[in-house]
């Protein structure tokens, strides 16, 4: 009976995070008196920061402090707290954070005649640090159940062990295998990998409290990574018969030479691949959050039209929010799925023989691959 009471405590609370409006790297820009712009509020909430917000008491800022680290062409290195710009108030040994123009929410300095220039950023920001704790906790849970596994091979796995095996065994047996061929087994560490970070990156987004809540996989340069990774492996990896098939593909020779007209084609498409990946996991998150945050800024917006409408727009956007609170656990899933299936199948189609069989023999081997 005590352990059914936990579970279901543990939901409610899960189910109360999910609910919770989401949090703000920066404060937030709806004060009293302004009328609100939309657009603007939900690009700042979606938007890298320099500092990690976790809660407001009254006027004060609760925030966890990241490193800045700049390198400016006039005054070289520097290396200080986020707290030095007291949320973006302030300017600190001629470094600023910008609010309008192209550098908006980035550090900046002003030159000589007063404009505005980049200095090298490697700061810490709040995306990189989410990145980096995802990370680390992927790396310990997989570790945990690892020498769980390794302890016990041959018994029957219960809890978060058993789960995460199940978890394991359906990506690795109904994704990777299948669809990379044969030699699947070099192949599956990296898509498990990529597999698991999406998924966990994607879970804490959805987290609006510390240590989530961080726009991760609804930033373009972090799928971009991703994207170029499956790239590399994919294209290192390439059979001859690969090859053969994207520089001297099987159609008439009017279409090859000597306008290489379909060559081209094929090599525009090794490269859109990669580009769909990027484009569709970051579309898919960003458009998630920023329906939930959307559905939230409801409650501002009809705050004007009296108490009445108001409140019956609270219950709305309250009740629409769980739904895609919901919905989103489900993409969160379906996004990683899809990548690492996209990815397999591409590896797989670069490792097929140029029989059509993805039984890859010696002589379509992966190109960086030495002989013995």
């Amino acid at each position: 009976m005590k352990k059914t009471w936990h579970i279901k405590g543990l939901l409610a609370t899960f189910i109360l995070l999910l609910t919770a409006p989401p949090v703000s790297a920066e404060k937030s820009s709806v004060s009293p008196g302004k009328e609100l712009n939309v657009k603007e509020f939900i690009l700042e909430h979606l938007a890298d920061s320099y500092e990690w917000h976790i809660v407001d008491f009254g006027k004060k800022d609760i925030t966890v402090p990241l490193p800045i680290i700049l390198h400016s062409k006039t005054s070289g290195w520097h290396l200080f707290s986020s707290t030095r710009f007291h949320h973006g108030e302030t300017a600190y040994k001629g470094f600023y954070i910008s609010t309008k123009g192209k550098y908006k929410g980035k550090i900046v300095e002003a030159d000589v005649t007063g404009n505005e220039t980049r200095p090298l950023d490697l700061s810490l920001t709040k995306n990189a640090a989410s990145l980096l704790l995802a990370s680390l906790l992927l790396i310990v849970i997989i570790m945990g159940v690892a020498r769980s596994l390794k302890r016990n091979p041959l018994e029957s796995k219960k809890g978060f062990t058993g789960i995460m095996e199940m978890f394991i065994m359906s990506i690795h047996d109904e994704i990777i295998k299948p669809s990379v061929g044969d030699d699947y087994k070099q192949y599956a560490p990296f898509l498990l990998t990529v597999f698991f970070f999406i998924f966990i990156n994607n879970l804490l987004g959805l987290i609006p409290l510390f240590p989530g809540g961080a726009n991760v996989t609804g930033n373009i340069a972090v799928t971009m990574v991703l994207a170029v990774a499956t790239f590399l492996v994919v294209n290192l990896s390439g059979s001859k018969a690969y090859y053969r098939d994207i520089l001297w593909p099987d159609v008439p020779t009017w279409l090859k030479v000597p306008v290489p007209l379909m060559p081209l084609i094929e090599i525009v498409g090794t490269l859109t691949k990669p580009f769909a990946l990027m484009v569709r996991l970051f579309a898919n998150i960003m458009a998630g959050h920023s329906i939930v945050l959307g559905l939230t800024i409801l409650i501002f917006i009809t705050v004007s039209l009296g108490s009445a409408i108001n409140a019956s727009m609270t219950v709305i956007s309250v009740i629409f929010t769980v739904f895609i609170d919901f919905v989103e656990l489900l993409i969160a899933y379906i996004q990683a799925y899809v990548f690492t299936l996209l990815s397999a199948v591409f590896i797989g189609q670069a490792r097929m023989s140029s029989h059509g069989s993805k039984r890859v023999a010696q002589e379509t081997k992966p190109l960086f691959i030495k002989d013995k």
